[in-house]
């Protein structure tokens, strides 16, 4: 079996590299205070509100669709908070783990999916915002190519300078979004005659209980899977749980929440565009300017992290700005229409990275990475076998609409890692 290893890099925490190769040392760990608002700015994507706008019709509002999204929601922050409990412990990101869970060489595929998954995406937000800007401010459309440019490097600016800068922006945005958010939400509940009027409502586009399950799980799984990026600086695996629970749990439900909400009310899931119905055009503005640049700025964050192993280089802000660029000529080119489906297909094939990587941690290690330093084979075959049939599984349950797409791939994964560790024989402990 060939063997491969990287020589340590020393001053990776240097002009806010953020240690994109090695374990985040205690001396720069954060609390739950500075962590958490971080995670939820991450996880308050616009995108989530239209999930909630697809469930939201077709359940009754209480008990049913609250419990549906209770549920759904803590499915989705248990997954991301226990891979944030690994990434507290070992101070690594999901792609440094993903070297002991795939190989060397094979983590490099690790960094290929998440991070043109990422950089795709921040060339989608950009385009939104011109798009709303001509739809809302009635910006011209001629306009768009500098809106874009403009957007594309202010939303990467706190990405570029790294951890602190990303966590003084969520403090400020965080609570003003979420006040906001409520601000319109109790002005819905007042046009709709309050909990009656919501429970007297007549239901359209009935949904499978399974497929809405999916849809609020899918819709940041992928998110939750490269969570790691920022519970790595928890200072203990307790903050680094709890923070990513919160931020999952609280912080996406509470937008699928505010999505199906304004679907019932309004029949439009998007709060932006409610909130000019209601009146708010100025605040609507802002919540999305807010909402846009917290989570721009982590997505850009992540791929420059999964830039940074891939090439094995501790120069991440580069990526930041080469990520950058390389969704501004996406955006400009219109390539990002045809990227979105292929990025939600994308998504079944994020999940399974966590299985493996979970079940590598506590059944194959025992709870315990090696270090970086160790030698690891190029490819670590009982995980990527382990990864592919898995990813299979997803996508044919996705097509045959069987059970919940991406727990099919997690579980599909953790089970047939430690299957073939078995049979193999091949255990790290």
């Amino acid at each position: 079996m060939t063997l491969t290893t990287d020589s340590p890099i020393q001053d990776q925490g240097a002009l806010a590299e953020d240690y994109p190769l090695t374990p985040v040392p205690t001396s720069a760990r954060k609390s739950f205070l500075s962590l958490a608002p971080i995670l939820a700015g991450f996880t308050l994507y616009s995108g989530t509100l239209f999930a909630g706008g697809l469930i939201g019709p077709s359940f009754q509002f209480w008990p049913n669709l609250v419990s549906l999204i209770l549920v759904s929601n803590l499915i989705l922050g248990l997954y991301a908070a226990l891979l944030g409990f690994i990434a507290a412990k070992t101070g690594l990101t999901t792609v440094l783990m993903a070297r002991f869970s795939f190989g060397n060489v094979g983590s490099r595929w690790v960094d290929f999916i998440l991070g043109f998954t990422q950089v795709g995406w921040y060339a989608w937000g950009s385009a939104l915002m011109a798009q709303l800007l001509n739809s809302l401010a009635g910006i011209p459309e001629s306009w768009n190519w500098l809106i874009i440019l403009f957007f594309t490097y202010a939303f990467c600016s706190t990405a570029y300078f790294g951890y602190k800068a990303m966590d003084w922006l969520s403090r400020f945005a965080v609570p003003a979004m979420i006040v906001l958010m409520g601000l319109s939400l109790s002005i819905a509940a007042t046009d709709v005659g309050g909990l009656a009027g919501l429970q007297g409502q007549s239901l359209t586009d009935p949904l499978p209980l399974s497929a809405a399950i999916t849809i609020v799980v899918g819709t940041f799984v992928s998110g939750g899977t490269q969570a790691t990026n920022w519970s790595r600086f928890a200072k203990s695996g307790k903050v680094g749980f709890i923070a990513t629970l919160i931020a999952f749990f609280l912080g996406n439900g509470f937008l699928i929440f505010s999505g199906a909400f304004c679907a019932k009310v309004y029949g439009e899931p998007d709060i932006v565009k409610v909130m000019v119905q209601q009146g708010l055009l100025i605040w609507g503005l802002i919540l999305f300017f807010l909402n846009m640049w917290t989570t721009q700025d982590n997505t850009i964050y992540a791929f420059s992290i999964a830039g940074s192993n891939m090439f094995r280089t501790s120069k991440r802000t580069l990526f930041v700005l080469g990520g950058a660029t390389f969704a501004l000529v996406l955006a400009w080119g219109g390539i990002y229409e045809m990227l979105v489906n292929y990025l939600i297909l994308l998504g079944t094939f994020i999940p399974p990275i966590g299985g493996v990587i979970m079940a590598d941690y506590w059944i194959n290690r025992g709870g315990q990475f090696p270090t970086l330093e160790e030698t690891q084979p190029a490819f670590n075959w009982s995980g990527i076998i382990a990864y592919v049939a898995a990813s299979a599984i997803a996508y044919l349950t996705s097509q045959s609409g069987w059970g919940i797409v991406p727990i099919n791939g997690i579980v599909s994964a953790l089970v047939i890692y430690v299957a073939l560790i078995k049979i193999t024989g091949a255990r790290a402990v």
